[in-house]
């Protein structure tokens, strides 16, 4: 797997991350129209932060996601986006979320990936679930 580095006006990047968090006391509440809406909702909130999505695996209480940025974004800030955004859309939508005190926990998992690497974490997002 080759990925097409990013060039910007400053700096030429290859960035890629892969982020794990879970549910909140490990509920396992996403699946179904749940897991499909999660699933749209991280694309979209992806495309407005100009991330690209490499893989995404949505469990039934935890989430593996894979992406490519620029170096303009840090991980802390992609995460807060994205677990704020899916937290605020999903509750409104599903009440029976409302049950959580939150919908994530505070803590998550992240790690860098080169090109070399990408493949690897590729190939473990592919095989869960």
């Amino acid at each position: 797997m080759t990925q097409k580095y990013r060039h910007k006006n400053t700096s030429v990047s290859l960035i890629n991350y892969h982020f794990v968090w879970i549910v909140r006391r490990r509920k396992k509440v996403l699946y179904g129209s749940i897991k499909e809406r999660l699933n749209c909702l991280i694309y979209d909130i992806a495309r407005s932060l100009d991330i690209e999505v490499l893989n995404l695996a949505i469990e039934p209480e935890h989430i593996h996601l894979f992406v490519n940025c620029s170096p303009d974004i840090a991980p802390f800030q992609i995460m807060h986006r994205i677990k704020g955004a899916t937290a605020r859309a999903l509750r409104k939508e599903f009440p029976s979320l409302m049950k959580l005190p939150s919908m994530w926990t505070r803590a998550y998992f992240v790690s860098t990936a080169g090109n070399v690497a990408s493949s690897t974490i590729q190939k473990y997002i592919d095989a869960q679930g």
